[in-house]
């Protein structure tokens, strides 16, 4: 036992020695800062036109290395790259003999606590994150991260050291506090038993309904995923019978097929198709309603506004483009290329595609754009002041108004593409 701990202690002198090392050849102070735009992008160098490394979500959390003239070097999410000086606001800074000091104190604070009792044995292999978690480069609590782990991901362990497990993902490795690994439990009878009330959230409910599609074009899918296979198309207006509905989710039987259409996209009244007259309906976003009047989109647009919104409830993934996880202008860029419009990549690009559209003179199916310096975001308008958008890693693809909050104030423009 005295071996094992002093296998430790050396352990966590090497760890403050190279952490000690690295903070006295550091030149400059250690900052944080915060994104505050909805989307910042993260480039490789402090050049406008430089490449972008990684999309920054608003009140992300970066480290400031240094500032270059109007451009600050950061590091986020384990990458290095350069953010404009507008787009984050500077919290905090300390001196590199302070954090040598913090870090060397929490540490030997570490050390002193775990060796006053025996440490916990706990089984190396297969373990489950119990909460979302950072994964850091060394056991050290202010230590830099490099991925997040998910709750409930797998991962194996290989090494404990005074509290801190070392683990490898399916991508990387490195270090988490103990207390977030819990051991992967076989399953038994009682657990078995218990599984249905675990799910009872996703209970399907058995109905017998007729209902009309209520937007233009929808599609009906195999299985209850934006992602499933499209097995009919339906026009505005059209009876389904709904025989049961699940999570957003209705099962439905039309012209002798079944399938599931999003929930939203369905009314018990078939909609006014007269262009002079608009029509209220509600919006059912995931795992949240918001009531909005909004009319029936018309016109070329109109089949752009019914596709995008069955994505509704759709991941957001950085740099994505396909129904599995969209970005902003990834969303806006599938959604027009289903009815052979193609757009450019970036929502900055995308504001040189079409014709530029008068704010008063907003159409469903129009691009509408975003940023407090320059154009970084982009939605599709839907009508009623709303649009719909990829909008962010938390929410996804929802619905929101431009008429108040973040999108009224930083409003930049709208682009007509059909």
């Amino acid at each position: 036992m005295k071996s094992k701990m002093n296998i430790k202690s050396i352990v966590i002198m090497a760890v403050i020695g190279i952490i000690s090392l690295f903070f006295i050849n550091m030149s400059f102070a250690v900052s944080t800062a915060k994104v505050n735009v909805e989307t910042a992008n993260l480039r490789e160098t402090a050049d406008e036109n430089a490449k972008i490394l990684e999309l920054l979500s608003m009140n992300e959390t970066v480290e400031v290395i240094e500032k270059t003239g109007d451009w600050y070097q950061v590091k986020a999410r384990g990458i290095t790259g350069y953010l404009r000086q507008d787009l984050i606001k500077v919290e905090e800074t300390t001196t590199p003999n302070e954090a040598v000091e913090n870090k060397a104190e929490e540490v030997a604070q570490e050390n002193k606590v775990e060796t006053k009792t025996e440490e916990k044995e706990i089984d190396l292999g297969k373990q489950r994150v119990v909460e979302d978690t950072k994964l850091k480069i060394v056991p050290v609590i202010n230590a830099t991260d490099i991925i997040e782990v998910k709750k409930d991901e797998e991962v194996e362990v290989t090494e404990i050291i005074n509290g801190w497990a070392c683990i490898e993902t399916k991508t990387t490795k490195g270090w988490i506090r103990k207390e977030k690994l819990k051991k992967e439990e076989p399953k038994t009878e009682e657990t078995k038993q218990e599984q249905p009330e675990e799910t009872k959230k996703e209970e399907v409910k058995q109905v017998s309904k007729t209902l009309y599609v209520n937007s233009t074009s929808i599609n009906v899918r195999k299985e209850a995923n934006t992602s499933a296979e499209i097995v009919a198309n339906l026009p505005v207006n059209t009876a389904v019978e709904v025989i049961a509905e699940t999570n957003g989710w209705s099962q439905v039987k039309v012209n002798g097929k079944e399938g599931y259409i999003l929930s939203s996209l369905l009314s018990t009244k078939k909609q006014e198709t007269s262009r002079s007259v608009a029509q209220p309906r509600t919006e059912e976003k995931a795992k949240e309603t918001t009531s909005a009047a909004t009319p029936v989109a018309s016109g070329k647009g109109s089949t752009a506004v019914a596709t995008a919104k069955q994505y509704i409830g759709s991941k957001y993934v950085y740099g994505g483009s396909t129904p599995s996880g969209f970005d902003c202008s990834g969303f806006t860029s599938y959604v027009y290329k289903q009815h052979g419009v193609g757009l450019n990549r970036t929502a900055a690009g995308q504001y040189s595609n079409g014709v530029a559209v008068n704010r008063s003179n907003l159409q469903p199916g129009d691009l509408v754009m975003f940023g407090k310096s320059g154009i970084n975001h982009v939605g599709i308008y839907i009508g009623g002041g709303m649009m719909v958008h990829a909008a962010n890693p938390s929410r996804g693809v929802t619905t929101d108004t431009i008429n108040s909050g973040y999108y009224n104030n930083n409003y930049v423009g709208a682009r007509r593409v059909m």
